[in-house]
């Protein structure tokens, strides 16, 4: 397994456009849309030793949970992003599910996939599919134990358009690493995967985080907006 440290991690040919990343807070919703269902913010969130199905909490700040059933709506927030650098750590107990939509639209999977051995799209890391695209697995599976908090750092090129607004690049995943290990590089997506938010595909737009697939926990989401 390939593992790159910070360094590296900022030796992609791109550039910061502001030096300041943007941090989509979990004091409280400030950063996210009002239409949020029943997420929470609580100060820990783990594995429920009564239930490893569900997630235990307790009170404070810090981490973002949705809701005590697991299953909402999903959460956006109120910056739109273009291209951007993303660091965004979760958590799922066993057997569950969300995933991360970069401008709501293109997802990296989030699941319970600890010890698959051959993960397809569909399994933790994995560029979901659509329409039109078969969706691509993780290079190797960096999943930990359910219970245990995991990283994504991910570099986004959003779609380019013309001054007609027609579509001339492909979304694309420039960079994924999960858990400290690179699971994609330059993988283009054609098109919104399934479950997005919106079908269209535009220069911005929101980071989305499922809730309506099983209970998740999220914690220390930042973003950095980028320039080629």
């Amino acid at each position: 397994m390939l593992l790159y440290t910070a360094s590296v991690f900022f030796s992609l040919a791109v550039v910061a456009a502001e030096p300041t990343k943007i941090e989509l807070a979990a004091k409280d919703f400030s950063a996210w849309r009002a239409h949020r269902g029943d997420w929470v913010v609580v100060g820990e969130a783990r594995m429920n030793p009564a239930n490893p199905k569900t997630l235990a909490t307790s009170p404070g700040v810090g981490v973002l949970v949705n809701g005590p059933a697991g299953r909402t709506s999903n959460l956006l927030s109120t910056f739109e992003h273009g291209d951007i650098e993303a660091h965004i750590e979760f958590m799922v107990p066993k057997g569950s599910n969300s995933g991360v939509y970069f401008q709501a639209r293109y997802e990296i999977q989030v699941l319970d996939s600890f010890g698959v051995e051959k993960p397809k799209y569909g399994d933790c890391g994995g560029i979901y599919r659509a329409a039109r695209f078969d969706g691509r697995p993780p290079r190797v599976n960096a999943s930990r134990a359910p219970g245990q908090w995991q990283t994504f750092d991910v570099v986004f090129q959003a779609p380019r358009f013309d001054a007609q607004g027609k579509k001339i690049a492909n979304a694309k995943f420039v960079r994924v690493i999960h858990n400290g290990v690179v699971i994609h590089e330059n993988v283009e997506v054609p098109q919104p995967t399934i479950a997005a938010a919106f079908a269209d595909e535009k220069p911005t737009g929101p980071l989305m985080l499922q809730g309506d697939h099983g209970p998740v926990a999220y914690r220390n989401i930042w973003i950095r907006p980028l320039r080629d």
